[in-house]
């Protein structure tokens, strides 16, 4: 399709708006975190270190990022194996009620946050309390996994129905087992699709405050947690430039990973 030279510009400053506005608070957090001064002064008159040297001498940050890590990989793992048994059942078999099975997987993503929190909370108070079990960091899990679960499903469900079931059949043919046929056929041409969502769930795990402070009790905190507790504290806020920057350089490697094993996965199925 051919534009015109006055639209291309246009695009291209649409195009730089939006990114600015993406990526300018970004790069404000970032140049923060070199910031000397306990009030963010802008622009800042010097740069150092002295926040970064701080942060790993912080046993609360630490304790806060193993905390949000193994909440993140509980949920994630919890999602991948649910969300992959639910979009398998709904792409390959017919059965009662399939569509109410498909919106009331997605629905929990759709609800507010508070509203899924308070239902939680609710719920683990009123099973575990009779049993002397309080909130905890598996209550956390369960919770987060309830709405991962959609990223994985809507992931893997669009790549089946994309892929059709027709090699499946062909495998099946030709001798190949249930397990074989789902080890060297369906399993390659999925594998991007679960790296993918699993990213995204642990992504939005990591990420989730409200339904992690409905569910996690007071002897559990995340490091979204630790931020917002510490955000509007003179001696801490400085410290949390520093994590937020650390974080954001964190999670490019997991993009970059997901866009390799993407394009791999995409490369092999052409040949």
């Amino acid at each position: 399709m051919n534009i015109s030279s006055r639209a291309k510009w246009v695009l291209a400053g649409l195009t730089i708006l939006v990114l600015g506005f993406i990526y300018i608070p970004l790069a404000v957090v970032v140049i923060n975190s070199f910031n000397p001064s306990k009030t963010f002064s802008w622009p800042p008159s010097s740069f150092s270190t002295i926040w970064w040297s701080k942060v790993f001498a912080n046993p609360e940050v630490t304790t806060s990022l193993f905390t949000s890590l193994k909440a993140g990989l509980g949920a994630t793992v919890i999602s991948v194996l649910l969300g992959s048994c639910i979009a398998f059942a709904v792409s390959r078999y017919n059965f009662f009620a399939k569509n109410t099975v498909s919106l009331l997987v997605v629905l929990p993503i759709a609800l507010p946050g508070i509203v899924t929190g308070i239902a939680l909370n609710s719920a683990f108070n009123t099973l575990l309390q009779p049993f002397g079990i309080g909130l905890g960091l598996a209550t956390v899990i369960v919770g987060h996994a309830t709405f991962c679960i959609v990223i994985v499903y809507n992931n893997l469900l669009a790549r089946l129905r994309r892929i059709g079931g027709t090699l499946e059949e062909a495998s099946s043919d030709l001798g190949a087992s249930t397990f074989q046929t789902f080890a060297f056929v369906t399993f390659p041409m999925i594998r991007s699709a679960l790296v993918a969502g699993g990213l995204l769930a642990f992504a939005l795990s990591f990420d989730e405050i409200v339904v992690t402070t409905f569910t996690s009790g007071a002897s559990v905190q995340t490091l979204p947690q630790w931020i917002f507790n510490n955000l509007f504290r003179p001696n801490q806020a400085p410290i949390v430039n520093v994590v937020a920057t650390i974080l954001l350089i964190a999670f490019m490697l997991p993009v970059w990973l997901s866009q390799k094993l993407s394009g791999g996965t995409a490369a092999s199925s052409r040949l």
